[in-house]
């Protein structure tokens, strides 16, 4: 059956999603135009593709268990030299995404997983580019903010060809709005939950 790479995250809403993804591109991170900028939940693990039905009954019970948040973000962050990461900061929302993360990440659901460095959320504008371009991320971007009400996060499954394309939008309080991959068939499953 094979195995399929997925990732949970809360999206930045447009224009500050192209904004900060146009931001990534220009600091020469290569990755920005194969990423929708987001929140994560749950980085990039590899499931087996037959778990997919039970990952979508997994995610809209942690959709329904959740409720719409402020999410605010403010500044620039790094997590160098542990990681090169500069991102900008959650500084609302940071608490609703951490309780999210813990239970899309259940030990008793189809998406436990250890995590590599404790759960921090944050939007990622530079990514293991050069040092440079990295201080010109932090600097460019320290007065940065946006805000918005968040209502879903969503699943998306990383193509052989490295970008991330959304699966499923899980709305909270319930509820399940199926969309297409971009550049793919209609998945059959993506509206049958």
């Amino acid at each position: 059956m094979g195995t399929v790479t997925l990732g949970v995250s809360i999206a930045v809403p447009e224009p500050h999603g192209s904004l900060l993804q146009e931001r990534r591109a220009g600091f020469g991170d290569l990755a920005a135009y194969g990423i929708p900028t987001h929140v994560t939940l749950l980085p990039p693990t590899e499931v087996d593709s037959g778990a997919l039905p039970a990952v979508r009954a997994h995610l809209a019970a942690v959709a329904t268990a959740g409720r719409p948040f402020a999410m605010r973000l403010s500044g620039t962050g790094t997590f160098r030299p542990l990681s090169p990461v500069v991102f900008v900061q959650v500084v609302e929302g940071g608490s609703a995404c951490s309780w999210l993360q813990e239970r899309v990440r259940d030990t008793a659901g189809p998406l436990a997983r250890e995590l590599q460095f404790p759960y921090h959320p944050h939007v990622t504008v530079a990514h293991g580019i050069a040092e440079e371009a990295m201080d010109r991320a932090y600097t460019e971007l320290s007065e940065y903010t946006a805000a918005w009400t968040c209502a879903s996060f969503a699943l998306y499954e990383q193509g052989t060809d490295a970008v991330w394309r959304k699966l499923n939008t899980y709305a909270f309080g319930g509820g399940v709005a199926g969309v297409p991959a971009q550049g793919s068939p209609v998945d059959e499953h993506a509206t049958t939950l």
